[in-house]
């Protein structure tokens, strides 16, 4: 006959199997951020749509893109045309890099839905050879850095992208900088179909992002890990 375990160490097994869960979803959340980082360095729209939830979002320049349709508009025809003609990277002479870092990952207590943010940074420039594929409005060699705030959810077991919600922060030419620079790239004004690279929806007058040198704050989804909601900003969405 099996001795009966105790049941104070029964519950201590199931909050350590549960911690490790939490830990292990975290990690994968992680990875699943970095891996859009390096697809959209070299512009790879169908990759970077398979990391998204079927029904998922993509907020930029104040503008959403739903689904894996709207994904693929705006990292695809949008982005990649104007980077590389479309074709995907890397190709020669460009760069166009973001590092994701500084991540703070909240995993819901049924471990089925989650929130991450990031501070992403990049680096974009065309080399003189190839300085004839640099669209018009933008400047040959630039910064920018920028502030996601994203929701996450567990679809099909594997963890995806429900709303990525990047708020620029600043941009800055390389040859002036940031002091002397007004963002190349402003806040979308017609939806699609009527711009076929335009948004599905527009954000509401109140919530539009306004860019650099305008700075906005980006409320956090976490508490203060020592006074809690007192001083996070928001409650937690």
């Amino acid at each position: 006959m099996m001795p009966e375990m105790d049941p104070n160490a029964t519950a201590r097994l199931e909050a350590l199997e549960n911690r490790v869960g939490e830990l292990e979803d975290m990690n994968a959340i992680r990875r699943l951020h970095w891996a859009y980082g390096y697809y959209i360095d070299f512009n790879r729209p169908d990759d970077v749509a398979e990391l998204f939830a079927r029904d998922g979002v993509v907020v930029f320049l104040s503008g959403e893109y739903h689904g894996h349709a709207g994904v693929k508009r705006l990292y695809g025809d949008w982005i990649a045309g104007r980077f590389t003609q479309g074709r995907p990277g890397p190709v020669d002479g460009l760069v166009l890099d973001h590092f994701q870092m500084q991540d703070i990952i909240t995993i819901a207590p049924d471990r089925q839905s989650a929130k991450g943010r990031f501070r992403g940074m990049l680096l974009g420039g065309w080399h003189d050879s190839v300085i004839d594929r640099k669209p018009d409005f933008m400047p040959q060699q630039f910064w920018e850095a920028g502030i996601y705030e994203n929701d996450y959810v567990r679809e099909d077991g594997a963890w995806k992208i429900k709303r990525l919600d990047y708020m620029m922060q600043w941009q800055g030419d390389y040859e002036t900088g940031l002091a002397h620079t007004v963002a190349h790239l402003q806040p979308a004004a017609v939806l699609y179909p009527e711009d076929p690279l335009g948004p599905d929806v527009i954000l509401p007058a109140e919530q539009v992002r306004q860019t650099w040198p305008h700075r906005q704050d980006v409320p956090m989804h976490f508490a203060h890990p020592r006074f809690g909601a007192l001083l996070a900003g928001q409650e937690p969405r």
